[in-house]
């Protein structure tokens, strides 16, 4: 038996992590901000799948937070052997639209949580020889669209930097890079979704199968789907001036800024 960490673990992309690697028989520790959520998907997970299921209320924008969840990941009486960086936000609005407060706070989960929760596990794993971490970016990563794609970019070079670093340790590393997926991410950013088009949507339980298929094969890097591979193909042919233009009108339109 197995424990997988999981942050952002009570909605969307953590909390489909959370289902299939409990009925695949992995113990948890769920992390969120929201104690009563968790507790709810503590229980119900144990109840269905049988595994044991820990919470851990953090906030992973405070420095508390972030030093209580490296402390879970170093303990080495419970190690942990699958750590899954899932927590993440958006803003909404054009640069100098958002506060330099918010910007920071996003660097803060989306880089500084993912460099330390990712270095306090994988010391315990290159010992023990094995595990693996995954850290979800973000097709956003290979686009100009602000800090949000920017912070996204940094997780992917990060990740696939350190994978390379750990090559035959029994380590594995993977940046997972989803396009949009059915969750509560554009709701909590206060953005519209009618006008994005229906198949541009991802199923958050499909996402995670293939991104744990991904992992398995060693890939340091998951775009988990035909129609944003194709996409980002595209991305890498067309002009960088052009690819500004039309994915700032977009991302005004359709995701975060």
């Amino acid at each position: 038996m197995t424990t997988a960490l999981i942050t952002g673990a009570t909605a969307g992309i953590g909390a489909a992590f959370a289902r299939r690697l409990a009925k695949d028989g992995h113990d948890l520790v769920l992390v969120a901000r929201d104690t009563g959520r968790l507790q709810a998907a503590a229980t119900e997970l144990h109840d269905r799948h049988g595994v044991e299921v820990e919470v851990l209320a953090a906030d992973l924008s405070e420095e508390d937070g972030i030093s209580s969840v490296e402390r879970r990941l170093t303990d080495g009486r419970t190690p942990v052997d699958l750590l899954v960086n899932n927590a993440g936000f958006g803003n909404k609005g054009r640069f100098l639209e958002v506060s330099m407060a918010d910007e920071l706070t996003m660097l803060k989960v989306h880089c500084e949580a993912v460099l330390r929760l990712t270095s306090a596990a994988v010391g315990g794993m290159k010992e023990r020889g094995r595990g693996g971490v995954v850290n979800v970016a973000s097709v956003a990563a290979f686009v100009p669209r602000g800090t949000y794609g920017a912070s996204k970019a940094w997780v992917v070079q990060f990740t696939q930097g350190v994978a390379r670093d750990l090559t035959g340790t029994g380590v594995r590393l993977m940046a997972l890079c989803p396009g949009f997926v059915r969750t509560e991410f554009h709701e909590r950013a206060g953005m519209g979704t009618d006008n994005i088009p229906g198949w541009m949507w991802l199923d958050a339980d499909k996402l995670v199968t293939a991104a744990l298929a991904d992992l398995s094969r060693g890939k340091s890097l998951s775009v988990p789907d035909p129609r944003y591979k194709v996409l980002m193909g595209a991305v890498k042919l067309a002009p960088r001036g052009l690819l500004g233009g039309v994915t700032s009108r977009t991302g005004r339109k359709y995701g975060p800024q």
